[in-house]
C-alpha cells in the first residue's frame, strides 16, 4: 500500500496498471456459487453479479478490450457484451481466485468503512442512471448505468490502496467544508482523482463512449446529464434526504425526465416528512430551473 504520493500522474497510472485489482467479498462468493452451477448459469446471471461491483466491472471491461483488433470490429461498452463475448467458462477461467477488497484492508477499519462507502454511493448512481434512462428511452440503458458505476473508480482506487491518503483528503475535507474535493486531491496527492481517472481510462483503453459518458465536462449532451445527475443525487442524499443541494439537483432531474416533483418524489421513495420539504422548496426554484451544467469541481 501507498503511504506517500507518487510524483506524477505518469506514475501513478503505471502503479494501479500494474496493481490486481479486488473485488467486493460478496461479488467473489457469488462468482464462486455461480461456478458450482455453470452447467445451468447464463451470461445474464454474471453479468448481474458484475454490476454490482465497479472494480470488477472495470476488470472485465479492461480485459475485454485486449481482444480489440483480434476478433472485435467496434468496442464492447456493456459488461453484457463482454460476458457474451468471452463465454461462461473462459469467464470463470479468467477471474478466479481474485483478491478481495475486505482482505487488502484487514485492519484499515476506517479504509474499509471508506471504501464501502463509496461503492454503495456509485451503486445507487448506477441504479438511479438505470432508472432515468429507462425512463427515457435511452438506446442502451446498460451503458448509462455502467458510466454511474465507474464514475468514481479513481477514488475507490484511492482507497484500496493508498488508504492512509484518502482519509487525509476526508479530514480536510470535514475540517473545512469550503473545501472544494479537487483542491483537497491536489493538496494531497499532487494530482486531481479526475484526471487520473481519465488517464487511466486512456491506459487502459476503456470504451471511449464510457469516457464520454463519465466525463462531467460534456453535461449538455442529455445521457451525460443523466449520469451525472445520478451521481450527484446519490452523492448528495448518502446521509439523509436533507441536503443543500438537493433542490437544485431535483429540479434538474425533473427537466430531464420531463415530470413533476410530485412524481419525482414517489420514485426515489423519500421519506415523507422529508418529502414534504422538498414540495415546498419547489416553489423557491426559478421558473427555468437549475443549469444542469457539470458541479465545479
Amino acid at each position: 500500500m501507498l503511504s506517500q504520493p507518487l510524483q506524477d500522474l505518469e506514475a501513478w497510472v503505471a502503479f494501479f496498471s500494474n496493481a490486481e485489482m479486488p473485488i467486493l467479498r460478496q461479488t467473489a462468493r457469488r462468482l464462486d456459487e455461480a461456478r458450482l452451477s455453470v452447467d445451468r448459469i447464463s451470461g445474464r446471471d454474471i453479468t448481474a453479479i458484475v454490476l454490482q461491483d465497479p472494480l470488477m466491472a472495470v476488470r472485465v471491461l479492461a480485459y475485454i478490450q485486449s481482444f480489440r483488433g483480434k476478433h472485435l470490429r467496434s468496442d464492447i461498452t456493456t459488461i453484457a457484451n463482454a460476458v457474451m463475448m468471452l463465454g461462461v467458462e473462459p469467464f470463470f477461467a479468467k477471474f478466479e481466485a481474485p483478491v478481495t477488497i475486505e482482505a487488502m484492508l484487514k485492519g484499515e477499519s476506517q479504509a474499509l468503512l471508506g471504501v464501502l462507502q463509496v461503492v454503495r454511493r456509485v451503486q445507487r448512481a448506477s441504479h438511479f442512471a438505470h432508472d432515468w434512462a429507462y425512463e427515457r428511452h435511452d438506446m442502451n440503458v446498460e451503458e448509462v448505468a455502467l458510466a454511474a458505476l465507474l464514475h468514481d473508480l479513481a477514488e475507490i482506487l484511492l482507497w484500496c490502496f493508498a488508504p492512509r491518503l484518502a482519509i487525509d483528503i476526508r479530514d480536510r475535507q470535514q475540517s473545512d467544508r469550503t473545501l472544494r474535493s479537487a483542491i483537497a486531491q491536489e493538496q494531497v496527492l499532487g494530482i486531481r482523482l479526475f484526471e487520473l481517472q481519465k488517464a487511466l481510462c486512456q491506459a487502459w483503453h476503456l470504451p471511449e463512449l464510457l469516457n464520454t459518458l463519465m466525463d462531467d465536462a460534456n453535461a449538455h449532451l442529455p445521457r451525460v446529464q443523466n449520469v451525472t445527475l445520478a451521481v450527484n443525487l446519490a452523492r448528495h442524499s448518502t446521509n439523509n434526504w436533507s441536503d443543500a443541494a438537493l433542490p437544485d439537483d431535483l429540479a434538474a432531474i425533473e427537466k430531464l425526465l420531463h415530470i413533476n416533483r410530485e412524481t419525482l418524489l414517489n420514485r426515489l421513495d423519500i421519506p415523507e416528512e422529508l418529502a414534504a420539504l422538498h414540495r415546498l422548496a419547489k416553489s423557491e426554484v426559478a421558473p427555468d430551473g437549475p443549469s444542469t451544467d457539470a458541479p465545479r469541481r
